[in-house]
């Protein structure tokens, strides 16, 4: 009966992130993982309980039972904060008094730059292009963009015309999260 109303409640709040949200199709699938592996977790050692009676106790065994299975410090922060948004949720659909979540920490994670390319290496992916194609002066240009904004590659294939202001000389980017 429990295993019923954590489907019902996953299934709700993959809704909310859609509809509410706006979340992209990946992030919302992650959401539900992570909640379906805390699910699992709680029908094998606390069968019964259903999400709105779930401890912060049972939520700590959780996160232990994620380290003891050698997942990474990332990999357990990330599902952390989709536990932490389900329950944020129901919170907020008023299917509960108090986020179990609240006072729990996930692990420490280190934060480390990302590798970058030097000018050098710059240089030569760009002398490598092929100008004489069309295709050639197209990449380039892609290069160039990506390489002087920052921005993602999704958001440079989103990119249309009428978001380029050329006599300003800036770019209306619609990125991550819609923002």
């Amino acid at each position: 009966m429990s295993r019923k109303s954590w489907d019902r409640d996953i299934k709700d709040f993959g809704n909310y992130l859609k509809l509410e949200r706006s979340l992209s199709q990946n992030s919302i699938e992650a959401y539900i993982r992570d909640v379906t592996k805390l699910a699992e977790f709680v029908e094998l050692r606390f069968a019964g309980t259903h999400p709105e009676g779930i401890t912060y106790r049972q939520l700590q065994g959780f996160l232990k039972f994620l380290n003891e299975l050698g997942m990474s410090a990332h990999s357990q922060a990330r599902i952390l904060s989709g536990v932490k948004g389900f329950f944020k949720y129901l919170l907020f659909e008023e299917r509960m008094d108090k986020d179990p979540t609240a006072l729990l920490e996930g692990p420490r994670l280190g934060r480390r730059l990302p590798d970058t390319l030097d000018y050098n290496e710059i240089v030569r992916l760009l002398e490598a292009i092929d100008l004489s194609t069309p295709e050639g002066g197209r990449n380039r240009a892609m290069l160039e963009v990506l390489y002087s904004s920052g921005l993602r590659v999704s958001e440079l294939v989103e990119l249309r015309i009428p978001n380029i202001y050329f006599d300003l000389g800036f770019l209306r980017v619609v990125g991550k999260g819609n923002k």
